[in-house]
């Protein structure tokens, strides 16, 4: 029992005193730190004379990409903009009608307002056009490369076409 008891104590088993060095015994020092092993990496780098990190600039720039961008967009400005709307409605005073006679107060040209129309319904007809081209792509389908620049196009071409026709109601 003593043997049994020398030999579970030694190889840190024992319950009678605490042996924490069983949880690092095995570990062995690291020969470099964090930050030794990154100016490694960039004196590498830098002696091969290669770019920091690939980014933006060189890439072709492509429809696909910039409605991918264009979608993201939209989505942050949109829910930002029910937001506002949201948390405004909430804490105003007033009621719509009130805000309503303060912008007709303002009395901007039929110019300004068509604007501003085709500024509210574009996000909206084009995240709306791009998020069902985006549900097709769920199912599977459309990922061949022509059909994903012609979808693109068509997206393009609705959402102004949508928004255009919301601007003149």
């Amino acid at each position: 029992m003593a043997l049994l008891l020398r030999t579970l104590s030694r190889q840190g088993v024992c319950l009678s005193k605490p042996h924490y060095h069983v949880l690092y015994r095995q570990a062995a020092p690291m020969g470099t730190t964090a930050k030794e092993e990154m100016n490694k990496f960039w004196a590498k780098n830098s002696s091969l004379n290669r770019p920091m990190s690939p980014h933006i600039t060189i890439y072709k720039w492509s429809i696909p990409m910039m409605m991918s961008i264009t979608h993201r967009g939209t989505g942050i400005g949109l829910s930002g903009a029910i937001s506002a709307f949201a948390m405004a409605a909430l804490i105003l005073p007033g009621n719509y009608t009130h805000y309503l006679d303060l912008i007709h107060s303002l009395s901007v040209g039929p110019f300004l307002i068509g604007l501003a129309k085709f500024g509210i319904a574009f996000p909206v007809s084009y995240h709306t056009y791009n998020g069902i081209r985006h549900l097709c792509w769920d199912i599977g389908k459309g990922f061949k490369i022509p059909e994903v620049y012609r979808t693109g196009y068509t997206v393009i071409g609705l959402s102004v076409i949508t928004s255009i026709a919301l601007t003149l109601m």
